[in-house]
């Protein structure tokens, strides 16, 4: 699939009072296992008609972007964060009109957010690896259209500090303080 540099992605609540563009290419997309994506989405499916987060495997589909492409261009003041943990570093931020989650982003100073997959419309990357698969619950198989690994493989982090450092020759970045 061939993405442009200018190309837009649209992620959008279900009742389609929030949305999210994503600009450009997604530094990758990927399906994770770990415990603390398997609980959000148990804390965030059992919120009012919230819709499902997880793949039929169990896994939770994301699309990781630059923190520098990602923007809410409608419904900010709906967005919520959830916590696990008071003392996390990382947010499940969810439309607060319709508890559809919409991303995951970082408290400190992560470059990059992960957009959930299935929120996005238009010509989604397609998932490129599992990633923490021995936190996976028993499903039988783990599907073999896409490598597996049980943690984060050397691809996946050469792959953010590719984004990092492509960040980090952008002019403007990272943004200075007012």
């Amino acid at each position: 699939m061939s993405v442009s540099r200018n190309s837009i992605l649209i992620a959008s609540c279900s009742c389609g009072s929030v949305e999210f563009e994503a600009v450009g290419h997604a530094i990758m997309s990927v399906a994770c296992y770990c415990d603390d994506c398997q609980e959000a989405a148990r804390r965030i499916e059992a919120l009012a008609g919230a819709p499902s987060m997880l793949d039929p495997d169990g896994g939770t589909a994301y699309v990781l972007y630059r923190k520098d492409r990602v923007r809410c261009s409608k419904g900010a003041g709906l967005l919520k964060a959830i916590k696990l943990r008071p003392e996390s570093a990382t947010n499940r931020v969810v439309a607060g009109c319709c508890n559809s989650a919409m991303l995951l982003n970082f408290d400190d100073g992560k470059h990059w957010v992960d957009v959930y997959r299935g929120r996005l419309r238009g010509e989604v990357p397609p998932l490129q690896m599992r990633v923490c698969t021995r936190f996976r619950p028993g499903r039988g198989p783990l599907p073999a259209d896409v490598p597996g690994h049980p943690s984060y493989p050397p691809k996946f982090i050469g792959k953010l500090l590719a984004a990092r450092l492509a960040m980090l020759f952008r002019p403007g970045w990272p943004p200075r303080p007012a």
